[in-house]
């Protein structure tokens, strides 16, 4: 597995953004689909990272979203046939290694309550549940959380 910064802009990880669209789409409302658009990708407060498989071939992502006092894990997915692996794990770590260079001490994410797995995930690797933040509202399919880095 290697894991590097990349634009978000190229026809095969587009394609895997659509797959987590479609795939939030089937367990949220449109209202609770906090989802970021590759233009939103593209700016320079946020950081794309891409996991590759031994083939080459996008096996998940996330991204580093800079938000002034915290840092915003956005975009966070891998493929159905590649979980398991470690992948998710492995994003997080370049996503702590990658804020921590940049001065962050604090990260913070929303999901949803129907991905019990990635919640799991993200309370092995240090996360705590929190309030609301940001632009964010209270929302009962919303599972809000952070970590001190």
């Amino acid at each position: 597995m290697l894991i590097n910064a990349e634009s978000p802009d190229q026809p095969e990880v587009r394609a895997m953004l659509a797959r987590l669209d479609a795939y939030c789409a089937a367990l949220y409302t449109l209202e609770s689909n906090h989802l970021m658009d590759v233009d939103t990708l593209l700016r320079s407060d946020a950081l794309f990272l891409v996991a590759r498989d031994v083939d080459g071939a996008a096996a998940g992502c996330a991204a580093l979203v800079n938000r002034g006092d915290y840092a915003e894990v956005k975009r966070m997915f891998v493929d159905a046939d590649k979980r398991g692996l470690g992948t998710g794990r492995k994003l997080l770590d370049h996503i702590f290694l990658f804020a921590g260079m940049a001065g962050q001490r604090e990260l913070k994410l929303e999901t949803g309550i129907h991905q019990p797995q990635a919640i799991a995930l993200y309370e092995r690797a240090g996360f705590a549940r929190c309030a609301p933040f940001g632009d964010y509202h209270a929302n009962p399919l919303s599972v809000f959380m952070e970590k001190r880095l």
